[in-house]
């Protein structure tokens, strides 16, 4: 770093990239209200089919009604925050060619898309996590934390959660620079993704050998992990530790993908 470039300068543009992320997502309001009352409407489709299924073993796995329903609804919320899907600018930069001016900005490229995507995350936790929940709290009987510090460890659980999923569409859409075309990896990561990370049922209702080939992959600290915070379910020392780990070492190792892409990089059409 040059003797009269500071660290504030070096950092600068981050804060200003997420105030940008959380303005270029406030702008859609109409298509977040259109989400946020499509999510509530499939959360009481899988609410109600929670309840008939607890209806005949009153708990599962763990699970009562109480606690099945705050699954639902926090998942229906961290879906739009966590973000499985839909981000394809990466990719879509690496096949047009135009990532070659984002490499040649004053700026960590990997970092600045991870400050933008923790904008869009700050919107979607007031405008799609806090109404499902608040919605099914009416509604059904809901399980709230009990110790204070829950809520934040919950905070950070849904923090390490939008950089761990960051990380992943990161690579993903970082197979790009070989592949030249990611929609097909990225598609199958949209349907694969939500069923083994705890979104469409909890994990603990999977059989034990699938649990324990999950707990080796950073799937469960997309929604798993942070619920199971969120309803106090094991020790979340642990689960944040799982979380930070799995955050450091997708991002490790999406520094080297870039690097690794970014050296054979072959424009498209010019």
């Amino acid at each position: 770093m040059p003797a009269d470039v500071t660290w504030e300068d070096v950092l600068a543009p981050y804060p200003q990239l997420v105030r940008a992320g959380f303005r270029r997502f406030a702008t859609y309001r109409q298509a977040a209200l259109a989400g946020l009352t499509t999510n509530i409407v499939f959360g009481l489709l899988r609410a109600a089919v929670f309840v008939a299924v607890l209806q005949q073993r009153p708990v599962l796995a763990g699970y009562d009604v109480a606690a099945a329903i705050t699954y639902v609804w926090l998942g229906q919320g961290l879906l739009t925050v966590v973000l499985l899907w839909g981000d394809t600018e990466l990719s879509r930069r690496i096949r047009t060619g135009d990532v070659v001016v984002d490499l040649g900005r004053p700026w960590d490229l990997q970092a600045a898309l991870l400050a933008t995507d923790l904008g869009r995350a700050g919107f979607a936790v007031l405008a799609r996590l806090v109404p499902p929940v608040v919605a099914g709290a009416v509604a059904f009987p809901f399980r709230w934390p009990t110790e204070p510090v829950t809520w934040a460890f919950f905070a950070a659980s849904v923090l390490l959660a939008v950089v761990v999923s960051f990380g992943i569409r990161f690579l993903l859409n970082a197979s790009a620079f070989w592949l030249l075309d990611a929609r097909g990896v990225l598609a199958v990561w949209g349907v694969a993704g939500g069923v083994l990370s705890g979104l469409v049922v909890p994990l603990a209702w999977f059989p034990a050998w699938a649990q324990a080939a999950l707990a080796w992959t950073p799937l469960p600290s997309l929604f798993q992990i942070p619920i199971d915070v969120f309803i106090e379910r094991g020790n979340p020392m642990g689960a944040l530790a799982a979380q930070a780990g799995w955050a450091l070492l997708l991002l490790a190792f999406g520094r080297v993908v870039l690097r690794r892409g970014a050296g054979r990089l072959v424009v498209q059409g010019g």
